[in-house]
């Protein structure tokens, strides 16, 4: 539930609470009038009579406190919402063993490492092998999970593979 509403909510009972202690009070007002007349004759020497103005005005006073209270849950600021993003670790990349590879697998897989991301018409030029096998090797590089080729309108662009 909300502040404000719970602010209302104590506003609300705090009403009802001095509609019922003014209600109490006449009536308790009456009881002492009637029994001091009665045994002194005058109300106003009557210690009842103080004591019910002592339980009034504390009454009130407890009445005051709620309602200040209610104001302040109505006035002040809801909670914001703490909106944590969960940033993502670069994962460490693990040092590839590349030593079952032929030279030129082992050129290629450098040269995409050093780059990060290569388009494969690139490859072919800087290493001077014929696009057949070009795309082999890019073939059995991507077989073993190292690089990734991804499809870019006409030509292919390699990157690693993230482990």
């Amino acid at each position: 539930m909300e502040n404000k509403n719970v602010g209302w909510i104590m506003i609300g009972l705090s009403v009802v609470i001095v509609f019922l202690v003014f209600l109490f009070n006449n009536t308790l007002m009456d009881s002492v009038r009637s029994s001091c007349f009665i045994q002194h004759g005058d109300v106003n020497s009557c210690e009842m009579y103080d004591s019910v103005n002592y339980q009034t005005y504390l009454a009130l006073a407890i009445v005051g406190v709620l309602i200040i209270f209610g104001l302040f849950l109505i006035f002040s600021k809801p909670n914001e919402k703490i909106i944590i993003k969960k940033i993502k670790e670069k994962k460490v990349r693990k040092e590839v063993d590349i030593s079952s590879f032929r030279p030129e697998e082992k050129q290629v897989y450098n040269l995409v490492k050093e780059n990060g991301a290569i388009f494969q018409a690139d490859l072919i030029d800087k290493t001077e092998f014929s696009k057949a096998r070009m795309t082999r090797i890019v073939d059995k590089l991507e077989g073993s999970g190292l690089v990734e080729r991804k499809r870019r309108g006409m030509t292919n662009v390699v990157v690693l593979k993230e482990n």
